[in-house]
C-alpha cells in the first residue's frame, strides 16, 4: 500500500504562537486515523492545515503523490480533493437534503449528480428524506447528510472534526459502526478528531496522540495502549494510575519500593539511564524512562487489572476514598497510608466485585506483569 498522506516537519504559528511543531504523519490509502489529545494541543489546527484553511510556516504536506503543499506552494482548499465534516455539520438550513448533498457537485449534469448521490442515499439510508430540511432531521440524520455531502465529490481524503460529539450515546456506537463500514466499502482514507479513546477503538485503524503541537505516538490503538512511549500518552489515554516508586538494588536483583510495599522485579537491575527512545525489555520491565529525577523517584503505571485485593488479616496499606458503580464492578479510588511524601498517593484506581466502604482500610498488592515506568519530572 502506498501512502496517501505524508506530512513532514510541519509547523504552524498563529499570532506569534507556535501551534504545531515539526509534525510527522503518514497515512495509507483506505486507513482511518483517530487523532486524539487534550484541548488546545493542535488537533483541529492540523485538520485545517491539511484541508487548506491554514498556511504552514514550514514543512511539507503531500496528498496522493500529486498535491504537494508547503509554505512556498499553497494550494487552495477546492483544489486538494479533500472532504471535511465539521463538528456542527454546517448544513445549509434553506436547502433540502438533496440540495445539500449536491452542493459540492452542482457543476455536474443532473445525470452525473444522480449517479453520485443515489448510491450514497442508499448506503446512508436517506432515500426517504431527500426533500426534508435540516431542522426536520434528527442529529444522526443530519450527520448522515453531512457525510453524503462530503463524499459526493469523491474526495481522496475525508476529515472529520469530532463527528460524534453531538450524537446521543445510544445512537453513537451504531453510527460509528455504520460509517466505518461505509468508508471501508468506498476504500476512503479518513482522519477524525476526538477526545474519546473509546471512539478510536470502534472507528479507527490507527491512533495518533498529540500533545502541545506534536504527535507523540502513532500506531494501532491496542499497541499504543499496551506500550505508551511517554507519560503524556499514558496519562491522556487514562491507561491506569500512577504509583510513585524508588528503585532498590540488592545483590544484583532489584525491587521497586512503594507506599504499598516492595514490588520485586526479577533478575537484572533496572537501568534508569536509558533514553525515551530505548523501548527494550529486561526481565519483564518495559523501560520507558523519560529522563532522570534528582531524588531517584519514578512513576509506575498501574492498570486496575494488575491490582490484587488481599482478603487476609495482613496490615492494611491503603484507604478507600471514593466508590462508584460501573460495568466492571465497584470502582474505588484508593489513597496510601504511608507518611512518606515521596511515595504517597491519593488516586489509585481499582475495580472489584467485593463491596467495601468509604474510609475502610485494606491491603492490596501488585501482580507480576511487564512494568511501564517513567521518571516523575512531569508529575
Amino acid at each position: 500500500m502506498s501512502d496517501l498522506l505524508e506530512i513532514h516537519q510541519l509547523s504552524v504559528q498563529l499570532q506569534n504562537k507556535v501551534i504545531l511543531s515539526d509534525v510527522e504523519l503518514s497515512l495509507q490509502a483506505g486507513e482511518i486515523l483517530g487523532l486524539v489529545g487534550p484541548s488546545g494541543c493542535g488537533k483541529t489546527t492540523l485538520l485545517n492545515v491539511i484541508a487548506g484553511f491554514i498556511e504552514p510556516c514550514s514543512g511539507q504536506l503531500t496528498i496522493g503523490n500529486e498535491i504537494k503543499v508547503s509554505a512556498d506552494n499553497m494550494i487552495a482548499p477546492e483544489h486538494r480533493n479533500i472532504g471535511m465534516i465539521f463538528q456542527g455539520y454546517a448544513l445549509f438550513p434553506h436547502l433540502t437534503v438533496d440540495a445539500n448533498i449536491c452542493f459540492g457537485i452542482d457543476k455536474l449534469s443532473k445525470r452525473e449528480q444522480a449517479s453520485r448521490i443515489n448510491p450514497l442515499l442508499d448506503l446512508l439510508k436517506l432515500e426517504d428524506l431527500t426533500q426534508r430540511y435540516p431542522h426536520e432531521l434528527s442529529g444522526g440524520q443530519q450527520q448522515r447528510v453531512a457525510i453524503a455531502r462530503a463524499l459526493a465529490p469523491q474526495p481522496k481524503l475525508l476529515l472529520l472534526d469530532e463527528p460524534f460529539s453531538n450524537i446521543d450515546a445510544r445512537l453513537r456506537n451504531e453510527l460509528m459502526i455504520e460509517i466505518r463500514q461505509l468508508l471501508k466499502h468506498l476504500n476512503m482514507t479518513a482522519i477524525f478528531v476526538t477526545h474519546n479513546k473509546d471512539e478510536v477503538f470502534t472507528f479507527a485503524d490507527k491512533i495518533a496522540v498529540m500533545h502541545q503541537g506534536n504527535i507523540l505516538q502513532t500506531g494501532m490503538p491496542a499497541a499504543v495502549c499496551k506500550q505508551p512511549n511517554s507519560w503524556q500518552v499514558a496519562d491522556f489515554l487514562q491507561l491506569g494510575s500512577w504509583l510513585p516508586v524508588v528503585v532498590q538494588v540488592v545483590d544484583q536483583s532489584n525491587s521497586l519500593v512503594s507506599a504499598i510495599g516492595d514490588i520485586f522485579v526479577e533478575n537484572s537491575p533496572l537501568d534508569t539511564e536509558h533514553s525515551e527512545e530505548d523501548h527494550s525489555d529486561t526481565a519483564g520491565i518495559k523501560k520507558f524512562i523519560t529522563g532522570k529525577n534528582s531524588n531517584g523517584s519514578l512513576q509506575l503505571l498501574i492498570k486496575p487489572q494488575f491490582i490484587n485485593l488481599c482478603m487476609s488479616d495482613a496490615p492494611a496499606n491503603v484507604q478507600i476514598e471514593h466508590i462508584s458503580i460501573t460495568e466492571q464492578g465497584y470502582h474505588y479510588l484508593l489513597s496510601s497510608l504511608s507518611r512518606d511524601d515521596c511515595l504517597k498517593f491519593d488516586q489509585l484506581s481499582f475495580y472489584t466485585d467485593v463491596l467495601l466502604t468509604i474510609g475502610q482500610q485494606i491491603k492490596i498488592t501488585i501482580k507480576s506483569h511487564d512494568f511501564v515506568i517513567f521518571a516523575n519530572t512531569h508529575f
